[in-house]
């Protein structure tokens, strides 16, 4: 069998840098050698491009790849930026495409979708950093009730996000989220379970087991995801099966709304009171570390990880293919 050349493209210039190289490690560690041909590409934090310790250009990836695997977080890599430079080269690819990418990292943009969409979620302010004044704060206090999370737009894996329990630490959360981006929101707290789904596909989606974080900081922050395993990951989820089906159906409707594609990783926020579920966010590339949520709830639901890889490849080509009219 004729191996398929594989650029697995990894690290860029984010808050999120050392996350995209463990978790590029896990997928090519876990890639069949026997179909695949692996070129790494490595992105450092000041954007340069490189074949092991060779300085390239990104427009050679078209000299050396049939298929190109972005495993990059946060802004620069999963916002859609990469994905549309390698739709330019005509490259298949891995994951969402522009418009998923762009939309599920942009999270006010996917707050508002999901809102036409009839999914429900906190309620929630957004304003751009210059209208940040102490008017704005005082709108914010009194149309939400505390806890608040103070978030950056574009930013993922918790980066930059504070958890707010008073009104004086508002405006120190308001400033380290405005160092991440120029567009900012404040969600409202819920006292919930934090469930997590994962969803494959293009157009007929398969749905992984639903799993549930019980984190031991004050909320799933970036530590927790990446450098520690004192959070309890539960897969499954000690939910009923109708709650996990309902969960799976939000997660696809989720996931058809914000125009993804491939794969992802739809998060949601269950009341510990009233067990009414909302929508949080979706992950256009969620991680893939040895403790990463998606391929875990992927591989509860009876995938192998390297078939998951696999199946990603198949989804990528299946997209270009429609678009492309092959």
């Amino acid at each position: 069998m004729e191996k398929t050349r594989v650029a697995v493209i990894y690290g860029g210039k984010s808050g999120e840098h050392e996350v995209s190289v463990v978790s590029a490690r896990s997928v090519i560690s876990a890639m069949d050698p026997e179909r695949y041909e692996i070129t790494e590409v490595f992105i450092d934090k000041e954007g340069n491009w490189f074949t092991g310790s060779d300085p390239i250009s990104p427009w050679q990836i078209k000299d050396f790849a049939d298929f190109a695997l972005p495993i990059l977080h946060g802004p620069n890599g999963e916002d859609g930026t990469v994905q549309g430079m390698l739709q330019l080269m005509n490259i298949p690819y891995g994951g969402s495409g522009v418009l998923g990418c762009a939309v599920a990292m942009d999270k006010i943009v996917a707050k508002k979708v999901f809102e036409t969409a009839g999914l429900p979620q906190a309620p929630y302010v957004d304003f751009d950093v210059k209208d940040i004044c102490p008017e704005l704060e005082e709108r914010i206090v009194s149309s939400l009730k505390f806890p608040l999370f103070v978030k950056p737009s574009n930013m993922g894996s918790s980066v930059g996000i504070t958890k707010v329990e008073r009104k004086e630490d508002l405006a120190e959360a308001l400033a380290l989220a405005a160092k991440y981006d120029s567009r900012l929101l404040v969600e409202q707290g819920i006292n919930c379970r934090e469930i997590e789904s994962a969803v494959m596909g293009n157009y007929d989606l398969i749905c992984g087991r639903v799993g549930e974080i019980v984190p031991k900081a004050k909320f799933y922050d970036y530590d927790a995801k990446y450098k520690d395993d004192t959070s309890e990951l539960l897969v499954p989820a000690p939910i009923t099966a109708e709650q996990e089906e309902n969960i799976k159906e939000m997660a696809k409707k989720a996931y058809k709304a914000l125009g993804c594609c491939g794969f992802a990783r739809v998060d949601f926020l269950m009341d510990k009171d009233t067990e009414e579920i909302y929508i949080n966010e979706i992950n256009a590339i969620p991680g893939f570390t040895s403790i990463s949520m998606f391929p875990r709830l992927m591989m509860a639901a009876g995938y192998k990880y390297s078939e998951i890889i696999d199946k990603i490849v198949e989804y990528g080509y299946e997209r270009y293919n429609a678009e492309n009219n092959r």
